[in-house]
């Protein structure tokens, strides 16, 4: 690390809102990744008949418990039964203990089910806990955009130095190319190559990543033209560096603000794209935990205010910190902003 990084670090820093920002989205998506075990129905721990057991963790067909079928049994139903039928049982359920995709049709009356003392959020038109949802959904939603900036970020830097740097004939075939790859409308790729390979995660990111990156490549060809006509770099151009070494080496780790302060709002852009996708329906195969369903579903039960309040509240607050991370790295990253936050 150089120091003019540090000195952008320790800039950064003393925005306090930015880096406040900063570690609360950080830590929410940690916590986020944590869901498949705290924000589920099976318990964390559980002692049957004497014997212990952790299905959070671990697969166990019903047989196990004196079932009769291969699959996993509802453990809330397996708990309700031992107690009846005076079997020792001592169940640790986790602290949301609901499944993102099983509906809850125990209440009277049909979903969406209000807030209550067991669903905090209510529950959506299917009687799914909104609360279990939306944690899930931004764990899927923030890996999802930060997968789709990584690829997108690989690409623009590719793309764009490589225009930067050979320049001439090569930068205007790219750029042509470019142009018309940009003209292809994406929303009917989407539909066209999910209505072929069907919709799901990986194919998503890769359709949206194919086009996420040509953005970036403009600031990446317009760093490398700038950079590479610099006297450091012709210095190494007559000690006859290679072209690789002088691309990633030389030019690239000097070409790379663009890259920094336009990060966070990449992943703006990415949950924006996905909640956006899922509320057409092109986006995550059902019954995926997804903010944009759940926005889909409020519209279509507009008698249901908490599934959109919540699901707009999640979404806005999200934003909203991925947005100061964004202007308080941009502001570090420019030395024009001065020392402002002293």
């Amino acid at each position: 690390m150089t120091e003019l990084t540090k000195q952008r670090f320790l800039k950064f820093r003393r925005n306090k809102l930015a880096w406040f920002s900063f570690v609360i989205l950080f830590s929410a998506f940690l916590l986020s990744l944590t869901s498949p075990w705290l924000v589920n129905d099976k318990p964390l721990l559980l002692k049957y008949n004497g014997k212990f057991y952790c299905p959070a963790f671990f697969h166990y067909p019903q047989s196990e418990f004196h079932g009769s079928y291969a699959t996993e049994p509802d453990y809330k139903e397996l708990v309700l039964h031992a107690k009846e039928n005076s079997i020792p049982v001592f169940a640790v359920f986790p602290p949301i203990p609901w499944n993102p995709v099983k509906s809850q049709l125990i209440a009277e009356g049909s979903p969406p089910y209000p807030p209550s003392s067991e669903h905090w959020l209510g529950t959506d038109a299917h009687g799914r806990d909104v609360l279990s949802r939306l944690i899930h959904g931004f764990r899927i939603c923030m890996s999802f955009s930060i997968l789709l900036s990584l690829i997108g970020t690989f690409l623009g830097i590719i793309i764009g130095g490589i225009q930067g740097y050979l320049g001439g004939k090569m930068d205007i075939i790219f750029q042509r190319l470019i142009e018309i790859w940009a003209a292809l409308p994406f929303l009917y790729v989407v539909i066209l190559l999910g209505s072929i390979y069907g919709q799901g995660f990986w194919l998503l990111a890769m359709i949206m990543a194919a086009f996420s990156w040509i953005g970036l490549s403009y600031y990446m060809r317009a760093e490398f033209y700038r950079i590479k006509n610099m006297q450091f770099v012709r210095a190494a151009t007559v000690l006859g560096l290679s072209h690789k070494r002088i691309f990633f080496k030389e030019i690239l780790p000097n070409a790379l603000t663009p890259v920094i302060t336009l990060f966070p709002f990449s992943l703006i852009g990415g949950i924006s794209g996905l909640t956006a996708l899922d509320f057409l329906g092109f986006g995550l195969r059902p019954p995926t935990p997804s903010w944009g369903d759940l926005l889909s579903q409020g519209l279509a039960n507009l008698y249901a205010p908490w599934i959109t309040i919540f699901t707009i509240t999640a979404l806005f607050i999200t934003l909203m910190l991925a947005s100061f991370i964004g202007e308080g790295i941009r502001d570090a990253f420019d030395p024009k902003s001065g020392d402002r936050f002293k």
